[in-house]
């Protein structure tokens, strides 16, 4: 008696453990409204900064006459969209922007507007998979995506032609979809990435989360949610790794991060950068929050930046305008 006993409330525990596992999935992974960023204290920018694209920078990018919508089809079937800026410079250099978690491409229109109005570079700043105006019901945490942004740049080559040169610039999510998408066989037109404020990995970030927005353990929840996710979303937390990814990247990074984010701690960015094999470089920012370096220290991002990519892409293709960004 006893035995079926313990046999029922082991099945219960699973039961429920199954449940719980099932709902962070649907929460954090599956397309869904996120309302646990709404108000987050933690995702709160300092109160006289802007978010990293103002109303003036979207009217900015509308107002462009170069501007046009695309699309492609994923390897896996997905219609995947995003918003191409022509240089009105006639470069053949161009920076692919990816945005944040739960975000959009447009909304790095910000960055958009730095690189077009100072350097006269193209722009594509693509929707991942379940985000914005493309197709997919799984969130891909920049490990599917990684996939994605390598069609991405095989797409920006055919648009300006092999002679061209892509940077590679992502922030929170992008930031880890960018060293992600390093990791891969890139073409050699790829001579950059500049990683901002980026986890280590999913796992590791959804750990931290877990605790500071439900003051749980990661042991028993992020294995059992980690197991749905291979079967539902075809991979796993532990695989969706950056650090991994770096292992395999060839060429330069610029690692960027907030000295004062709670959302993806600080010293995630120090084991990335420890865990580059090639030339690279880091810039912290003093009381930057997640993903508000650009606006905190505007001025030393854009110098870093410009330094960066002044050492690693061609100097015929770095080409200053005298416009200045407002």
């Amino acid at each position: 008696m006893l035995f079926y006993v313990l046999a029922a409330l082991v099945l219960i525990v699973l039961a429920l453990l199954w449940t719980g596992g099932l709902y962070f999935f649907k929460t954090a992974i599956r397309r869904t409204p996120k309302t646990f960023l709404v108000d987050n204290p933690n995702l709160m920018p300092e109160p006289d900064n802007e978010i990293i694209s103002s109303a003036s920078d979207l009217k900015w990018l509308d107002a462009q006459p170069t501007t046009e919508e695309i699309s492609l089809q994923s390897h896996d079937g997905l219609k995947l969209y995003g918003t191409w800026l022509g240089s009105n410079k006639g470069s053949d250099q161009t920076v692919i922007l990816a945005h944040g978690y739960s975000g959009r491409g447009r909304e790095m229109a910000g960055f958009a507007r730095f690189y077009a109005e100072k350097h006269g570079y193209n722009v594509l700043m693509p929707d991942d998979r379940g985000h914005g105006r493309s197709e997919g019901d799984i969130i891909g945490f920049g490990w599917l995506d990684r996939k994605d942004y390598a069609q991405w740049t095989n797409w920006v080559l055919e648009k300006v032609g092999t002679q061209g040169e892509i940077l590679l610039h992502g922030i929170s999510m992008g930031g880890a979809t960018v060293l992600m998408t390093g990791g891969e066989a890139l073409p050699t037109q790829v001579k950059a990435i500049v990683s901002d404020c980026a986890y280590t990995s999913v796992e590791e970030e959804l750990t931290f989360q877990l605790k500071q927005l439900y003051k749980l353990p990661a042991f028993p929840f992020i294995p059992v949610t980690s197991l749905i996710s291979r079967w539902k979303a075809g991979y796993s937390f532990r695989e969706a790794s950056a650090l991994k990814q770096l292992a395999k990247v060839n060429v330069p990074v610029l690692f960027i991060h907030g000295e004062a984010d709670t959302f993806v701690p600080t010293e995630m960015v120090y084991r990335l950068y420890e865990a580059c094999p090639t030339e690279k470089e880091l810039l912290t920012v003093p009381r930057a929050g997640h993903g508000t370096a650009f606006q905190v220290d505007r001025t030393g991002y854009e110098v870093a930046l410009e330094s960066f990519m002044k050492k690693n892409l061609s100097p015929s293709c770095f080409v200053p305008v005298s416009s200045e960004a407002k």
